[in-house]
């Protein structure tokens, strides 16, 4: 992607894959699995009509990644008309939909540049929009918020992100943080796998909404520094050799399943 503004939707290029393949096998499960996502993001509220993005980096030799079609509810996202882009915002194959520019410049911005990052996820979410719109951002305070120290970068808020020079600061603010509040925009979360990018986000957005219910209350009770430090290395749900937020997702997705498990088509 260049440095100028993002077209105003990705385009097909001539590469082979053709409405309604999903490639190998891999990437069918990957599919099945992100489209579940979405849906579980509508279950729990993380929408916004039809936007914001959950995306995920297919392995291969190229910088593919998956995104949701523009103008589609999550609740109407399936594995097969999830569409395939590189990180210049061209479409892989063929796809009826088009792809949110505003979702490109950040989300294609971060699977370039970070090996890590195979799965970006943001919401606009009432509770962490408002920490993102308050003067001091994330207060450690709360449960939640002590299990982050140290983790939450900030990007300061530059208007609708459609221009592709902006990707590049939102990666330098980040460093080497996977948790990031957009100031005045919302939250973002990234994750060598899709559940771990889930439960950072989730651990975060809860943080949120709880420092939002304690703001009504007025004078919040500030944990100290020593004891949030061990809140968060003691704070097993982020570490693989606890599942690192698999099992939490598997009993969400049990949960779409029994509701609508049309996202696998």
């Amino acid at each position: 992607m260049s440095t100028a503004d993002v077209r105003p939707y990705a385009t097909p290029t001539t590469q082979t894959m053709t409405q309604g393949d999903t490639g190998n096998d891999a990437e069918r499960a990957l599919r099945i699995e992100l489209a579940g996502v979405y849906r579980v993001f509508a279950m729990l509220g993380w929408t916004e009509l039809i936007y914001n993005h959950i995306t995920t980096r297919i392995p291969g030799a190229h910088t593919h990644f998956l995104i949701n079609p523009f103008g589609l509810h999550y609740t109407e996202v399936t594995a097969s008309n999830l569409v395939k882009v590189d990180v210049e915002g061209n479409v892989v194959g063929a796809s009826s939909y088009p792809v949110n520019p505003a979702g490109l410049v950040v989300h294609a911005a971060i699977h370039r540049a970070l090996p890590d990052a195979h799965c970006v996820m943001h919401t606009h979410t009432t509770a962490g929009l408002a920490v993102a719109c308050s003067q001091v951002g994330l207060e450690t305070t709360n449960f939640y918020s002590a299990q982050l120290q140290g983790m939450v970068a900030y990007h300061e808020f530059e208007g609708v992100t459609v221009h592709a020079d902006e990707g590049p600061r939102v990666v330098a603010d980040l460093g080497d943080k996977r948790l990031m509040i957009l100031r005045n925009h919302g939250l973002l979360s990234i994750g060598s796998t899709i559940a771990v990018a889930f439960v950072r986000l989730w651990t975060l957005n809860r943080a949120c909404e709880v420092q939002l219910a304690t703001a009504a209350l007025g004078a919040p009770r500030r944990i100290p520094d020593d004891v949030a430090a061990r809140s968060t290395r003691d704070a097993l749900q982020f570490d693989p050799r606890h599942g690192a937020g698999a099992d939490v997702l598997r009993a969400l997705l049990r949960q779409v399943d029994r509701i609508d498990p049309s996202y696998k088509e």
